[in-house]
């Protein structure tokens, strides 16, 4: 039995299973994910799965175990828990859920404390830097102005690794904060002790690099270029990576920032504009045309057109009457309408799909880095290792200045500075080069689903189609011209703001120019217009509006009306002085890239699979055009539906990209093992994809698939090297082979290594 799914931080009970999304803080690392996991899952009766991107915890738990147990027991772990608050309503000011509490991107000084600590940090480290390494800098006393500098980097600045290396000692575990915290204060430690108690702060002493260690060494020697260089670039690395974090939650925001904020209610007959939170079941409320419709209802007084696109996926708006239901967030595209509220608050039906959202961003395993996985098992045997060399040197030299200082290699040698850089440098790049060609790439998360994805499936308003109905064809009865017929259907379309109708008028001005001017314009709701244009009595809409003035469609008319419509298209018939004279076809237009996008796709080895809301006989009109087959088309589903559908996929064992734009797809994109949204979209899909097409082409797809896998490919290969140069340096270190200043040397080399083999990816696609 599958639990169901909590919105809120409450217990959800089905049958004798419970369960209950955590908030949890304190998380540094993929290990950390992984080490509360296991705690939890320790727990008689519970299964629980920690995801470090969004910084949750999903447990089921059964009777026996409460909430209060699971909270406790992360917090005995060293992390905290608690339940999130619930998602606020559609239009309701309040913050949603997994929204951050901060603006993505603060500047300095405006709470952002971990970019206060990497500018502090970086501007105080440079000097250390030069001073140290650079011995024509070395002036007299150099080096008290160095410690002077480095002080802050490593107790300020370092202080999150420090509290996080703590907290992982108290309850017996190792992260890479641990090796980071270790290293860094052993070096400055030690160079603290080299001034205060050993030679190092006599008045014009020099740094010289040495290659091996000597007896006398160690209290002359200073390590405080390694202590801030180590803090900065780590620091850099989890900056970048904070930055990309906090808009994990931004999705649901986006979908809830759809609805109405206001609302005009009847009361004793008269409106009055309220909150939309005050909305009730039951209360009537006015949408006057291009309005949003403030909740899901019923109408109950009027007609209109109703733009439902950013939900259903529908291009052509829907007539509604009274008696029809309405969605709250869709657009009132033609007349007044009076409405009567059925569901509100988190009921309707944008709540739930901001619910969909999270479910399927929660769903999402968080991809384990390499360099954390490793890490369970590097941390803690370099640990040893550089005990074992201490140990080993008081032995063998009985000397505790060369053990100490043999020790001290082992940790800065060991110390992750480029496996900070391997990920952030590589994505910095990568979003560079992507940014240039209209690609935007989220976070490192992102890139481990390029390389095994085998299946796209393509939302088609607004992304193989343009998302805006226009005129295609018109087809005219003997002795009508097609600018006759424009002319008059146009102008008389002008006066109207029925969509459909801006698509003739909009047809209309761009081929004749100005059209002529309406007089005794009237609306007849969901049957068309009429009025009198050029002296002609002229009708426009629907085949029952012309047959109640007795002009019947000839046969010609007729058979383009049951082509256009058999095709998925919009058939508008045209009659004037008694007559049907002309038909003209709206459709939502194929982009001109489209199928030459698809090919690309093709060529990347992947399965196109076309997913709309639209009529299945649009569907597969528009499929045909770009090169996808039938079979791979799935058509007239509901938003749910495409949730179920890119999930039905991935249970016949494909790995699923997905590319949308509206509203409807924010769910599919987030449950899809990579989504793509069209920048030209919604906010709520822009922020529920993992790649953002910016300029709204369809091949920039293939290129996005493309330069993410080779950025990919680079993050592994500065992993592999950045592992490659510390371990290979481990055991010269440990030989005593490697002066700590050495170590700190070769540590930089390997960053700096990383860095050049990061910069290749801006030549991607030269």
């Amino acid at each position: 039995m599958s639990p169901a799914s909590s919105t809120a931080g409450d217990a959800v009970s089905t049958g004798s299973v419970d369960r209950v999304e955590l908030s949890i803080g304190g998380m540094t690392c993929a290990s950390c994910a992984a080490r509360i996991e296991k705690k939890l899952n320790r727990m008689d009766g519970v299964e629980a799965t920690v995801n470090f991107a969004t910084e949750k915890a999903r447990v089921d738990f059964g009777p026996g175990v409460s909430v209060a147990d699971l909270i406790a027991t992360v917090e005995r772990t060293g992390y905290t828990a608690e339940p999130p608050p619930p998602p606020a309503a559609p239009g309701a000011p309040a913050r949603a859920a997994g929204e951050p509490t901060t603006d993505p991107s603060p500047a300095f000084g405006q709470g952002d404390p971990n970019r206060e600590r990497l500018t502090l940090s970086a501007v105080l480290t440079v000097p250390v830097v030069l001073l140290s390494m650079v011995p024509a800098l070395q002036f007299t006393n150099w080096q008290w102005l160095a410690f002077a500098l480095t002080g802050p980097v490593v107790l300020y600045g370092g202080r999150p690794f420090h509290q996080a290396a703590w907290t992982n000692l108290r309850h017996g575990a190792a992260t890479m904060d641990t090796l980071v915290s270790l290293g860094t204060l052993a070096a400055f430690g030690w160079s603290v002790w080299a001034l205060f108690l050993g030679d190092a702060g006599m008045p014009g002493m020099k740094h010289e690099f040495s290659l091996s260690i000597g007896r006398g060494d160690a209290a002359s020697t200073l390590y405080l270029e390694t202590a801030a260089a180590v803090t900065t670039l780590i620091l850099l690395g989890r900056w970048l990576e904070a930055r990309s974090k906090r808009r994990a939650g931004a999705a649901l925001h986006a979908l809830l920032d759809l609805g109405a904020k206001e609302v005009a209610v009847l009361r004793d007959g008269r409106e009055l504009r309220v909150p939309v939170g005050e909305l009730t079941v039951g209360t009537r409320f006015v949408v006057r045309p291009g309005e949003k419709i403030a909740t899901d209802g019923v109408v109950v007084e009027g007609a209109s057109a109703v733009d439902a696109s950013m939900l259903t996926g529908e291009s052509v708006p829907v007539e509604v009457a009274v008696g029809d239901p309405v969605t709250g967030a869709t657009v009132n595209a033609g007349g007044r309408l009076v409405v009567e509220a059925r569901r509100v608050g988190t009921d309707t039906q944008l709540a739930r799909m901001a619910q969909l959202v999270e479910q399927a961003q929660n769903g999402k395993a968080a991809a384990q880095r390499l360099a954390d996985r490793i890490s369970s098992i590097f941390v803690p045997v370099v640990i040893l290792i550089a005990l074992g060399t201490l140990v080993g040197w008081l032995l063998v030299s009985n000397s505790s200045t060369e053990a100490f200082t043999a020790a001290v290699a082992v940790l800065i040698i060991a110390c992750p500075c480029a496996l900070g850089l391997a990920t952030p440098t590589a994505l910095m790049v990568g979003t560079g080069r992507g940014a240039q060609l209209g690609i935007l790439i989220k976070g490192p998360e992102v890139l481990e689903s390029t390389r095994r994805v085998d299946t796209i499936v393509l939302d088609k308003t607004g992304t193989v189609t343009t998302g805006r109905m226009a005129l295609t064809a018109v087809h005219t009865a003997d002795g009508v011209s097609e600018q006759q017929a424009l002319r008059l259907a146009g102008a008389l379309e002008d006066a109207s703001e029925h969509p459909i109708a801006r698509a003739v008028a909009a047809a209309a001005t761009e081929r004749l120019g100005a059209l002529p001017a309406v007089e005794g314009f009237e609306n007849i709701p969901g049957r068309g217009v009429q009025g009198v244009v050029d002296g002609h009595a002229v009708l426009a809409g629907r085949e029952s509006l012309l047959a109640d003035w007795a002009q019947p469609l000839d046969a010609s008319l007729a058979a383009a009306k049951a082509a256009a419509e058999a095709a998925g298209q919009t058939a508008i018939t045209v009659g004037w002085d008694g007559a049907a004279r002309a038909v003209l076809v709206v459709a939502d237009t194929v982009k001109p890239t489209s199928a030459d996008a698809v090919r690309e796709l093709r060529a990347l080895g992947l399965r196109p699979v076309l997913l709309t809301g639209d009529h299945r006989a649009v569907a597969e009109s528009v499929a045909a055009e770009v090169g996808i087959a039938p079979e791979d088309v799935i058509a007239e589903v509901l938003p749910e539906e495409k949730v179920a559908q890119v999930r039905r996929l991935q249970e016949q064992g494909h790995s699923v990209a997905m590319v949308g734009d509206g509203v409807n797809d924010a769910a599919a994109l987030a449950q899809a093992d990579l989504g793509l949204a069209m920048g030209t979209g919604t906010d709520a899909a822009i922020e529920a994809g993992d790649l953002t097409l910016v300029r709204g082409d369809l091949r920039v797809a293939a290129d996005a698939i493309r330069l993410s896998r080779r950025t990919l490919g680079t993050i592994k290969g500065n992993l592999f090297w950045a592992f490659a140069y510390n371990v290979a340096a481990i055991p010269l270190a440990a030989a005593g082979l490697l002066n700590p200043v050495v170590a700190g040397a070769t540590m930089a080399f390997s960053s700096v290594f990383v860095v050049s083999n990061s910069l290749r990816l801006r030549r991607f696609g030269a």
